[in-house]
């Protein structure tokens, strides 16, 4: 019983942070734009991503073509007139990486729909050939992938607390900022304040008027 409870605590994780690094959308891509999904990843990371185009018309068989670049503008994939494929890459800078869909063909004039299925690190990894590889399988198998799992939410908490530092160390140094800048408009509206007044002295006294 124990070794089953660790089983279904393993697969209940294992399913939530699967679905949580894979994302399943349908893009409607209209006859004169282009549909672009962006998606915010880490450095050295697996990503795979199969998209493939919904036939609405029988007589009609719609292509596609689909660029992904990264933060940099690098372009990690590019395709021309395709109706199902597949891109896969393993990320070298982290930012937000861009796939961009449009219509191309004969059949620009229509309303195409595309299902794109876009898996990231852990949900991207080949447990099959894992498991050949290191020659194991049911419970073992299990807590491969829990393991796995634990450590990539470790690796996220850790950069989401250094983006935090970050954050907090910028919001310091605004707030210093702005109390300097206080400080300074402060201390110019009182030497403006004392000029006019030693001005307004002046000219009394030159009109005898004190």
């Amino acid at each position: 019983m124990a070794r089953g409870g660790a089983a279904a605590a393993a697969a209940a994780v294992l399913w939530w942070w699967m679905a949580a690094g894979a994302e399943a959308v349908w893009l409607e891509i209209a006859p004169s734009g282009s549909k672009c999904v962006s998606e915010e990843i880490q450095s050295n990371v697996v990503v795979i991503g199969d998209y493939s185009v919904l036939y609405e018309h029988h007589h009609a068989h719609p292509t596609v073509s689909v660029k992904v670049t990264s933060p940099f503008g690098d372009v990690v994939h590019k395709k021309e007139k395709v109706s199902m494929e597949q891109f896969s890459f393993t990320t070298a800078e982290a930012g937000n990486y861009l796939a961009c869909f449009w219509i191309d063909g004969e059949d620009r004039k229509l309303m195409v729909k595309l299902n794109l299925d876009w898996k990231i690190g852990i949900a991207a990894k080949d447990w099959d050939s894992v498991a050949k590889k290191e020659k194991i399988e049911g419970v073992e198998l299990e807590m491969l992938k829990l393991e796995t799992a634990v450590q990539s939410i470790h690796e996220n908490l850790l950069l989401l607390k250094s983006k935090e530092a970050n954050m907090r160390d910028v919001s310091e140094k605004t707030n210093a900022r702005i109390t300097w800048l206080s400080l300074l408009s402060l201390s110019v509206c009182v030497a403006v304040s004392v000029l006019q007044l030693w001005h307004l002295q002046q000219y009394f006294r030159k009109k005898k008027l004190i």
